[in-house]
């Protein structure tokens, strides 16, 4: 029989996969779930993209809630990688966005203060300064 205390690192089957997280029914017949949180280190966008309904997980468990309810983990029998993958700031993910990115402002730039052929004649005025009247 399986024992099912705080910590222990049992076998079970994964019976359903929702968006929120994965149920595991264990070989005495009771289930549990693990949190999307606790699926894996990095951000999980998609459960299904890390369990299928099926198949066999190693998982830990972290406990009971105050129902009862078995709380598992598979992210806590994982190696922790040495630095959490963090999500990038827009534009500095790769030198082709940022090399396009300064090409675009370079040829609006250019557009906008007459740096190409017959556009109306109209001539670059200073900025900044008052209009004669």
């Amino acid at each position: 029989m399986v024992q099912l205390d705080s910590g222990a690192v049992v076998e079970g089957r994964v019976t359903r996969v929702t968006d929120f997280g994965a149920f595991i029914q264990f070989e005495n017949g009771e289930t549990g779930l693990v949190h999307i949180s606790q699926i894996a280190h990095s951000f999980v966008r998609n459960i299904h993209d890390h369990v299928r309904e099926g198949e066999n997980v190693e998982v830990k468990v972290l406990g009971r809630d105050e129902r009862g309810r078995l709380d598992l983990s598979i992210k806590e029998l994982l190696e922790e990688p040495e630095e959490v993958p963090r999500p990038r700031a827009i534009g500095r993910q790769s030198p082709q966005f940022e090399a396009k990115l300064r090409s675009f402002m370079r040829d609006a730039k250019e557009r906008t203060h007459g740096g190409g052929g017959g556009g109306g004649g109209a001539a670059k005025k200073p900025a900044g300064g008052k209009r004669k009247r």
